[in-house]
């Protein structure tokens, strides 16, 4: 049960999202931004980075909402991911180059002044260019940001990493900025705007 009243009954940071509609589009927007806009790294790339960092934070709704994410883009199994959350560095999903961007956005998730310049090196030496790098760091800090702000109000999510794989789907080929939750957070809006 979340530490405050969210008057609604969405799980993780859909909860959030309709409980304050003033943060609720900026995070969306950002959120999209980041994970389905054009990129050298893959939407999939982008959602396992996600993905890994919500695992490594352990933040539950994150990391299952984010991974049926990833697996819809990279056309794999539940399993797969959670193979590759646990044991990143043996992941037959991902390319060493990949590995290397996983293990500095690691780095960001306990720190950004744990990232060295020999990780960065190292990531250059297989292939990552300064626009992934950027990404990847990027897409790590903002998902501390967001595993935080879930699990900082203890938000609810559901056991079952098979119940998101809808609405994960739904994310990945649909974006962010969905008009099912547009409306969602247009509504609550409204109501507050109501009780003024």
């Amino acid at each position: 049960m979340a530490y405050i009243e969210l008057n609604n009954p969405y799980q993780g940071i859909r909860g959030l999202l309709v409980y304050s509609p003033d943060t609720a589009i900026p995070l969306l927007e950002l959120a999209n931004s980041l994970l389905q806009t054009d990129s050298e790294l893959s939407k999939g790339e982008r959602e396992l980075i996600a993905t890994y960092v919500s695992y490594k934070n352990d933040c539950r709704f994150c990391q299952l909402s984010h991974g049926g994410a990833a697996a819809h883009h990279v056309q794999c199994s539940l399993d797969d991911i959670e193979a590759f959350k646990k044991d990143m560095q043996h992941s037959q999903l991902v390319s060493d180059k990949m590995k290397a961007l996983l293990n500095i956005a690691a780095k960001v998730q306990q720190g950004g002044k744990n990232v060295l310049q020999e990780d960065i090196n190292a990531a250059k030496e297989l292939g990552a260019t300064d626009k992934q790098l950027h990404d990847t760091v990027l897409i790590a800090a903002t998902f501390c940001m967001y595993n935080r702000y879930v699990d900082g109000m203890n938000t609810w999510s559901e056991e079952d990493p098979a119940t998101y794989m809808d609405a994960s789907k739904r994310m990945a080929e649909q974006g962010y900025m969905r008009k099912e939750t547009l409306d969602m957070i247009g509504k609550r809006k409204e109501e507050l705007a109501a009780q003024k």
